[in-house]
């Protein structure tokens, strides 16, 4: 890797590629300062002269000034076209220089390796990485977006309790599916980051804080709002929070959804593309369906339970041999277990 890196360093010109858009971008200002110049000396005093003229009749400039408006009008409209040229150049360049110090600081960061948590891989050797491999979740493709959600509803959960134990003293399910620690909301929240966030993997990190802090509070809103509608039931309740929205989200916790935007890109990401490289193409393609139908079957069943769940609570008594059924394989202590934090606005669990 290192003698690659040496010879394409060897290839690499002395003059520097940003030289020639320097060398432009100084060339500018005396050009400003010139063009006054002679905007100063051909119009404006005419201008002023032509202002203390006589009054143009119903509202008409005569036949002697207007040559020199129509002139000026011509100079304002190469000035506004100029400038809107410049201001989209100046974009350009501003996102220039954040990406290229964006990367360099990837790579720094991913070089100066510490014993006791090695950094992440620099997002730019994720890509070089998957694209010499051909890899089959190379890019954002369907199986790198269904590997995502699929650990990050498993991170997110451990996260999460290892946070209430931290704060609480407690070891509370935080679970959000009836089959192993997943909670499909993590899983959810990684890949809307993840689709959302991918283009400025190699931007700087106040794209990522706007990204995150956007896409977390769209995303636990909707979430909160199908989950009201759709099952009777709340998993969490701001409403005792400064500047939230319908109990839904709040600004507290878009913040640390923002933050979390910077920790995903920048962070956690490139680290799960890492483990996601070490799977065999061969193997890979098949593992991600299999667990992605589980995922699926979980989810299936996670909702005829925590519906049946809130019948029950209701009084509602089962209809059928099936319903009987679910009520023995998910009472009531079952479900309080699995869904801590769940709450229902018609009973009281």
């Amino acid at each position: 890797m290192k003698k690659e890196l040496t010879r394409t360093a060897a290839k690499t010109p002395d003059i520097p590629a940003a030289g020639e858009l320097e060398g432009l971008c100084r060339a500018i200002h005396p050009a400003v300062e010139r063009t006054r110049g002679e905007l100063e000396k051909r119009y404006y005093e005419r201008l002023a002269e032509e202002a203390l003229g006589p009054r143009w009749q119903d509202g008409a400039p005569s036949e002697e000034a207007r040559p020199v408006l129509d002139a000026v009008q011509g100079e304002l409209d190469l000035l506004h076209r100029a400038s809107k040229d410049l201001a989209q150049s100046y974009q350009a360049i501003v996102e220039l220089e954040d990406e290229t110090g964006a990367r360099l600081r990837d790579l720094r960061k991913s070089r100066n390796r510490k014993w006791y948590a090695p950094n992440p891989p620099a997002n730019a050797a994720i890509d070089l990485a998957e694209k010499r491999l051909n890899h089959f979740a190379q890019g954002l493709n369907i199986y790198k977006i269904l590997l995502v959600c699929i650990v990050g509803s498993f991170a997110g959960v451990v996260v999460e309790m290892m946070w209430a134990f931290a704060r609480y003293g407690i070891i509370e399910s935080r679970r959000g599916l009836v089959y192993g620690p997943f909670n499909l909301l993590y899983g959810a929240g990684a890949v809307c980051l993840t689709l959302f966030l991918y283009k400025y993997r190699n931007r700087g990190r106040l794209w990522s804080f706007c990204g995150g802090f956007l896409v977390g509070s769209v995303l636990e809103y909707v979430c909160s709002w199908g989950q009201e509608v759709l099952l009777g039931s709340r998993s969490w309740d701001y409403s005792n929070l400064p500047l939230n929205l319908n109990g839904r989200i709040c600004f507290t916790y878009s913040v640390f959804w923002g933050i979390l935007g910077i920790v995903w890109i920048k962070d956690l990401y490139p680290r799960m593309a890492k483990w996601i490289l070490k799977i065999p193409n061969k193997a890979g393609r098949p593992l991600t369906w299999a667990l992605t139908v589980f995922m699926i079957f979980n989810i299936i069943v996670s909702c005829v339970a925590v519906g049946r769940w809130a019948a029950r609570l209701e009084g509602t008594p089962a209809p059928g041999a099936f319903w009987e059924m679910v009520d023995r394989r998910f009472p009531n202590r079952r479900m309080e277990r699995i869904f801590a934090n769940m709450s229902f606005g018609g009973g009281d669990s």
